[in-house]
């Protein structure tokens, strides 16, 4: 099996790497394939299993956990676990195609220490705290328990930002799209 590359997009919720994301999704020149994360929660608004995540009990989690079935994953908040699956990588390489992550950061930071070769570890800065805020509100999709808890994680998601190869300040989003499509489009033709 060729082994393809690893696009990784980390950044606090709100950030816009979903949107970055999905907007390389759609550039055919760059053979990606989404990396579907397994995560322990119900399904929020429209989210459906098999496409936006593997939705699966916290016990069988805890089952795959223990198998070593996956590539990386955290308890993110506690009994809400997300995770990459190894056979979710096999499955992308098996159709020669390039992994592209929209994942934590602490995932993010994990694939990047067991591929560091093969991996673009990209960070999405959102302009302040304040829009984070106001984004995750306006999604309609959490508590504001859920929220204060994502902004609080955030201060501390911010900080590692360094730690990735490229940080992509997502000010205004038509540059941010631009921007990471040349990166990618650059990492992937090596």
């Amino acid at each position: 099996m060729k082994q393809g590359k690893l696009i990784v997009f980390s950044a606090p919720s709100g950030s816009g790497k979903t949107t970055i994301v999905r907007h390389l999704l759609g550039k055919e020149d760059l053979n990606l394939e989404f990396s579907i994360s397994a995560a322990s929660r119900a399904p929020r608004g429209e989210e459906i299993n098999g496409t936006d995540y593997y939705f699966i009990s916290t016990e069988d989690f805890k089952k795959h956990i223990k198998a070593e079935d996956f590539l990386e994953w955290e308890e993110v908040y506690r009994d809400n676990f997300y995770g990459t699956l190894k056979s979710e990588i096999e499955r992308i390489w098996a159709l020669g195609k390039n992994v592209i992550f929209d994942i934590d950061v602490s995932g993010g930071l994990r694939i990047k220490h067991k591929f560091p070769e093969e991996t673009l570890a990209v960070f999405v800065k959102p302009p302040s705290v304040d829009e984070l805020k106001r984004r995750l509100k306006e999604r309609s999709t959490e508590s504001d328990d859920k929220i204060n808890m994502r902004i609080a994680k955030a201060s501390v998601e911010l900080a590692t930002a360094p730690q990735f190869d490229v940080i992509i300040k997502n000010y205004d989003l038509p540059t941010a799209l631009e921007e990471a499509y040349q990166l990618v489009k650059d990492f992937v033709k090596d």
